[in-house]
């Protein structure tokens, strides 16, 4: 039975109905109804999880997020993350937190990772860690990407938070599942994702609804859009390996 995730999700809509944010959904046909499912998303906030949450709820499923433990341990958000029964990352140890997110999935669950392990500041999508598609095929579970675009404009890294600004588009775009198959290896598998996610990404940005208003608002732009983002090769984006 589930105490904590229900109310949480309430108080996420009653936010998003006072901050009368925009969002917009689509593809959520591609989560599975039931059964275990891997969903990737990339990370441009500190709210990420929320809307990729919400993006699960057209199928009425609950996602259990993998996150640093240190999320655990805080005294207020430890409660509401272990009570939700998402999945700590210790990244000196991680074989534990891969081993609880595959039984996770091998039990039906929809697990979320997040491959670029930190936020883009770049606000493109960062190279990989292989981890999502090597547990997609270790359960024997689809592997869903996801883009989110527009919760950076509220909360992001290296900017001021501002959760009281109302009616920020937020795009939620959910990709075909890539199947899991056993002779695809897990660093092709996440090469293609990374492809599909950019491809979601790119189709957010480019139907997005709004402009910046001024030039001290173009931070939250991709500097290849005409952004003052730092261009990914200005922040070492170099390839990752691991969960």
């Amino acid at each position: 039975m589930e105490i904590v995730y229900p109310p949480v999700i309430g108080a996420a809509k009653t936010m998003f109905r006072v901050l009368d944010l925009r969002i917009q959904i689509e593809g959520a046909e591609h989560i599975p109804a039931r059964g275990g499912a891997v969903l990737a998303s990339n990370h441009v906030s500190y709210l990420d999880f929320i809307f990729c949450g919400l993006g699960a709820q057209p199928a009425k499923r609950l996602v259990r997020f993998m996150a640093k433990k240190s999320v655990f341990t805080h005294k207020v958000s430890g409660p509401l993350m272990r009570g939700m029964h998402h999945i700590p990352v210790d990244r000196k140890a991680g074989t534990a937190a891969f081993n609880e997110a595959e039984r996770a999935l091998k039990d039906g669950e929809v697990v979320g990772v997040f491959p670029e392990a930190t936020i883009s500041e770049s606000f493109t999508v960062k190279s990989l860690k292989s981890g999502a598609a090597r547990l997609a095929q270790a359960a024997g579970v689809p592997l869903i990407p996801m883009a989110v675009w527009g919760p950076h404009r509220l909360w992001t890294k290296g900017h001021k938070k501002d959760l009281t600004k109302r009616h920020v588009p937020v795009i939620i775009k959910i990709g075909e599942p890539i199947p899991a198959a056993a002779d695809a290896t897990a660093e092709a598998t996440t090469v293609l994702l990374r492809q599909r996610l950019s491809a979601l990404l790119d189709a957010a940005q480019r139907e997005y609804p709004e402009q910046p208003s001024g030039p001290e608002e173009r931070w939250w732009l991709p500097a290849h859009l005409g952004g003052t983002a730092p261009r990914p090769e200005e922040i070492g984006d170099a390839a990752a390996t691991g969960l």
